[in-house]
Formats: structure tokens, C-alpha cells, sequence
């Protein structure tokens, strides 16, 4: 099982912001499409940063409501894990709890391709064990 079999599941499509864009614009964006992290990138194919949930509330934490004049920049994580199509699923969930991050940005020859989730890939095991016990159980039935 690798990431590309993540991918062709669920899609490629990876929300960006851009840099410079404010905290505000950032939490619109991350409520707009129901999501938990957001890729920063200038251009939308190289990687500058990443920007989570967990981030925006170290903000408040930290600046209170004066966060949302900040800039993505100012909150974002710029030492980003990334992983590659051929990466084995279960290395993934071990680099995603070992550094303890939830989301994987896949990237292909330094350009964004994917983004992939601590749910995505759990979600992904579950229909594989799935499938798994449905033809154990069918051939124990035949």
C-alpha cells in the first residue's frame, strides 16, 4: 500500500494561500472547504509552508484576538514533511505520529501534488481490513 493509492481514492486537489494572506482570509478558507490545514505556497505548485488549526490557536493563545492581523507567514510552519506517491502508507502514519503532524503535502519532482491526512490514510486501512475480512469471510462461506 503507498500514498498513490490514497491519492487515486481520494483525489489530488490541495487548497493554497498564499503567504502574505491575512489570518482571517486563512480561517475563511479552512472553514470554506471544511478542512483542518492548508498548504502555503506563493505560486501553488512549491511549498513555502503549512498552516494548521493548531497553529491559528497558538496565535490566539499567544496574540490574542490581534492575530487575525497577522499574516499565514507569520504563523505558518515552514519545516514541512512531505511525502512521494511510492511512500508506504504505514511509513507515513509512523512519520505522522512520530512528528506529530496530521496532514502530508505529496510532492513530485519538488512540485505539490497531493495533500494526504492522518484520516485519509486511516480511512483508507479500514476499507483495505475491510475488503480483507468480506473475502475471508465468502471464502469461508463457499
Amino acid at each position: 500500500m503507498k500514498l498513490e493509492d490514497v491519492i487515486r481514492s481520494k483525489g489530488t486537489s490541495v487548497v493554497t494561500i498564499a503567504p502574505t494572506a491575512s489570518v482571517t482570509e486563512l480561517v475563511s478558507l479552512m472553514a470554506e472547504y471544511k478542512i483542518g490545514a492548508v498548504v502555503v505556497s506563493s505560486d501553488g505548485t512549491h511549498i513555502d509552508g503549512i498552516v494548521s488549526e493548531r497553529d491559528v490557536v497558538r496565535g490566539l493563545a499567544q496574540n490574542g484576538a490581534a492575530v487575525t492581523e497577522s499574516t499565514v507567514a507569520d504563523l505558518m510552519t515552514t519545516d514541512v514533511h512531505v511525502g512521494k506517491p511510492e511512500d508506504r502508507i504505514e511509513e507515513t502514519a509512523h512519520t505522522m505520529t512520530v512528528k506529530r503532524v496530521r496532514h502530508i503535502p505529496v510532492v513530485v519532482d519538488g512540485n505539490l501534488r497531493a495533500i494526504v491526512s492522518i484520516g485519509d490514510v486511516v480511512k483508507y486501512r479500514i476499507d483495505q481490513l475491510t475488503d480483507e475480512r468480506n473475502h475471508l469471510l465468502e471464502y469461508l462461506h463457499t
